[in-house]
């Protein structure tokens, strides 16, 4: 019995050892996409804060500016573009992101623009509505993808398919920290707080028209920037939930071979014991 148990405990070492090493490559497959995600995200950040501000002093500097995108209606329907992950394994990197959706208090219907195959899984589990199921690959999401969705949201908006836009992410705070953020992007609120910028911009053929122009840039730029963020947030979740995971493992695997040695003494004791225990019998 005591044999058969060390031979249990033996395959379970080696059962968790294996495991973790699949957890240890996942670690470093994480790290070295990390580096380079980071870089993207850091790379982006600059030129959509100028594309903002630029929109903001616009709509501020103008005496005779008017919008439909700044222009607040009563809320119909809502529409949320959840930015989460293509896979798993990342601690609560994509429930998070699905919680501070539910966070928002919206009393009004609403649909989603998935972002990341755990999302269109997520919503569309849920009989949630679906926007578009075009952008369900967040790993390879580029730019050009982000424009078309841009162009796509400002014409749904225009057209009055929902009457508020939020975008749901997880910003990149650090390594070890990443925070889920929910920001409205439409209608754009703009800061009447602001200085006002000296001199005289004129704009062709109108401040509006060159508003309008831009708009779906913003909304593009918006949704590249927190792809970009979440995409090295996930990474680096990832990186720490598989680093947590590996050493669990290692724990495991010292409580397991203390076991193993403990069994494997009781079963050369019990040995022993029959073997004197037969000898002094035949005596």
């Amino acid at each position: 019995m005591g044999g058969a148990s060390a031979r249990d405990v033996k395959n379970r070492i080696r059962s968790v050892e294996s495991t973790m090493h699949i957890t240890k490559a996942m670690e470093l497959v994480a790290s070295s996409k990390l580096r380079k995600a980071k870089e993207r995200m850091e790379n982006s950040r600059a030129f959509f804060t100028a594309l903002y501000e630029t929109l903001c002093d616009i709509a501020n500097y103008n005496n005779d500016f008017s919008s439909v995108f700044v222009r607040e209606r009563p809320v119909q329907k809502v529409c949320f573009v959840v930015v989460a992950g293509d896979r798993g394994l990342a601690g609560g990197y994509n429930s998070n992101v699905f919680r501070k959706v539910r966070e928002r208090e919206i009393t009004s219907p609403y649909c989603v623009v998935p972002i990341g195959k755990k999302a269109l899984e997520f919503y569309r589990k849920n009989g949630i509505e679906v926007l578009t199921d075009a952008y369900a690959n967040v790993s390879t999401i580029d730019l050009a993808q982000c424009s078309a969705l841009g162009k796509e949201l400002a014409k749904a908006y225009k057209d009055g398919k929902f009457d508020a836009l939020y975008l749901v992410y997880t910003d990149f705070v650090s390594m070890l920290s990443q925070a889920p953020q929910s920001c409205q992007l439409l209608p754009l609120a703009v800061d009447k707080e602001r200085e006002r910028q000296k001199g005289f911009i004129l704009y062709e053929p109108s401040s509006t028209g060159v508003f309008n122009q831009i708009i779906p840039e913003y909304l593009s730029g918006m949704v590249y920037g927190a792809v970009c963020e979440s995409y090295a947030s996930e990474l680096a979740a990832r990186r720490t939930a598989m680093d947590s995971a590996t050493k669990n493992a290692s724990d495991m695997i010292d409580a397991l071979s203390l076991q193993y040695n403990r069994a494997r003494q009781g079963a050369i004791t019990q040995e022993i014991t029959e073997i004197v225990a037969g000898s002094e019998g035949s005596t």
